[in-house]
């Protein structure tokens, strides 16, 4: 009888709309459970389910020999509780995710193995464990092994509940030290794939659509720049993540273009330098942005801007500034988040230290709540200044005048646009967000 097993991304709480049981994320699909898919030896014949429960329905009354739940910090209770129900329905459970790796003496506690970084090698060697019974508890490995990553087997994945559903991945990791990223403190490094398994990959996907998943994939300039070449005998038009390094080459504009980039998601963060240094991504420079911006407007490439609140630097006048920035240089689609000390990172160690860590209820470690006492503002100005950006950013008015002169991309930017109020509804009804 063949074995079967789950594979859970637990709740994530993201930009979704929700019409009855019909659930579809306005963001990119998730490759970790289609890649671990993808890695689970043919031989072993498992049956397979994937489920991301932020668009699907867990099936939690079906029996599961082993179930396998990969978790971030803020969605790492849900992924316990999950653990919980599925282990006293007889199956065997095992965590893995960036939060185990950050704070796998937690994670233990919760399951029956844990595995710590990079699962290309020891996800294979659990699951012959598993089988032969002699699974342990602990599977370890912080090499980088993202050369011998197989394709995802996408047909795990339901397609139509995402916004973009063709994602591939060009690099892993960064290079970057922002003190509250959970990459540099987990030490996953960075890595890049051959260019041409690259390219070989996405001729597979038949949509004319794709993005990159990438943290930074402009880490290294002359590694992109070939990607970038690469992709324009393709005729592809697809999106992904850079930091604002990349527009000091002078060719870069220019190869964004003839590869066809439609959109960048850019962490501008904060609109104070000093700010930007202390988190140690000072290479951003506030007086480049407007240049930033107004290249990739003449390229027509849609940008979506995110920025921080909560520095140390900031204050009361700080959400006003940086609305005002957003609709003065008409960002398409603005996003914004409550800086958020990760577990194991430098700002929660430095927060810690300072006794100003409000709580550690890693459910609301997601960026939209606040988690830590600001400097020069209380929490509950740091989070009625975050929800009032929010909600004078997205009014009609404000979403039409920022994207009115996108030309060919109007449709698109005031539809993303929309698709932010349902989000900001959400967030102005939500109680108790303050945790003292």
């Amino acid at each position: 009888m063949r074995k079967r097993l789950l594979i859970i991304l637990p709740e994530a709480k993201i930009h979704k709309l929700q019409i009855g049981g019909f659930r579809k994320s306005f963001r990119e699909a998730p490759l970790t459970a289609t890649t671990l898919a993808a890695l689970v030896p043919e031989e072993l014949n498992f049956e397979i389910t994937c489920i991301d429960e932020s668009v699907q329905k867990l099936p939690l009354e079906k029996s599961f020999d082993l179930v396998a739940i990969s978790i971030i910090t803020g969605t790492s209770i849900r992924g316990y509780e999950l653990a919980k129900h599925y282990r006293s329905k007889g199956a065997k459970v095992v965590l893995g995710g960036v939060h185990v790796t950050l704070l796998p003496n937690e994670a233990v506690k919760h399951a029956d193995a844990i595995v710590v970084g990079f699962a290309e090698k020891t996800w294979p060697k659990l699951l012959n464990d598993f089988c032969n019974n002699k699974m342990e508890s602990l599977y370890k490995d912080l090499t980088q092994h993202f050369d011998i990553v197989p394709t995802p087997k996408r047909k795990f994945q339901k397609a139509n509940r995402y916004g973009v559903p063709n994602v591939v991945s060009a690099t892993r990791g960064c290079k970057g030290l922002c003190d509250f990223c959970a990459v540099p403190a987990a030490g996953f490094g960075w890595q890049k794939r051959a260019i041409s398994n690259i390219i070989d990959e996405i001729k597979l996907i038949k949509s004319k659509r794709i993005v990159f998943n990438d943290v930074s994939m402009g880490e290294d300039i002359q590694y992109f720049k070939e990607l970038l070449k690469a992709l324009i005998p393709l005729k592809k038009k697809w999106g992904g993540l850079v930091s604002t390094k990349v527009f000091k080459d002078p060719e870069i504009i220019d190869l964004l273009q003839k590869s066809g980039c439609t959109y960048l998601l850019i962490g501008f963060e904060s609109l104070n330098n000093s700010s930007l240094t202390s988190i140690k991504k000072g290479f951003n420079k506030f007086e480049q942005y407007t240049q930033i911006i107004s290249e990739l407007r003449k390229i027509n490439v849609i940008l979506m801007g995110c920025f921080i609140f909560g520095f140390d630097e900031d204050d009361k006048y700080i959400f006003e500034k940086t609305v005002d920035f957003v609709n003065k240089y008409k960002i398409d689609i603005p996003r914004y988040a409550i800086y958020t000390p990760y577990p194991e990172t430098e700002s929660f160690k430095r927060f810690k230290k300072e006794g100003r860590i409000l709580h550690e209820k890693w459910d609301l470690y997601d960026t939209q709540h606040v988690v830590f006492q600001p400097k020069l503002l209380s929490p509950k100005e740091l989070d009625l200044g975050f929800k009032w950006a929010y909600k004078n950013t997205f009014t009609i008015s404000s979403s039409f005048k920022r994207t009115i002169n996108s030309g060919k991309n109007f449709f698109i930017t005031f539809a993303g646009n929309l698709a932010y109020k349902i989000y900001v509804k959400r967030l102005l009804n939500e109680q108790n967000r303050i945790y003292l």
